[in-house]
């Protein structure tokens, strides 16, 4: 019989569920102290943050500062916008 391989969980900071990582967005704070939304092998390097992948907790993020508070940076609007955009456009 085949192994079952373990699907990696991770917590929205929004809504603070777990989904499996491929379900949530990974916001980085590089080392140089750039936000940058990484890309789906999570690969950047630098302290992340996840996010799911739909809209309410894109807002909750953006109204509560969650990520601003995680990061220990403050995240442009730009983050945001760029996260809104690309659940539209899996949608």
């Amino acid at each position: 019989m085949a192994k079952q391989k373990k699907i990696p969980m991770r917590r929205c900071l929004a809504t603070y569920k777990s989904y499996p990582k491929k379900e949530l967005f990974r916001i980085v704070r590089t080392p140089e102290g750039e936000i940058k939304v990484d890309d789906e092998k999570g690969k950047l390097n630098g302290r992340g943050a996840y996010l799911s992948k739909n809209i309410e907790a894109i807002k909750i993020a953006r109204d509560t500062k969650v990520l601003d508070k995680h990061l220990e940076v403050k995240v442009p609007d730009e983050i945001y916008d760029i996260l809104l955009s690309l659940v539209n456009d899996e949608k």
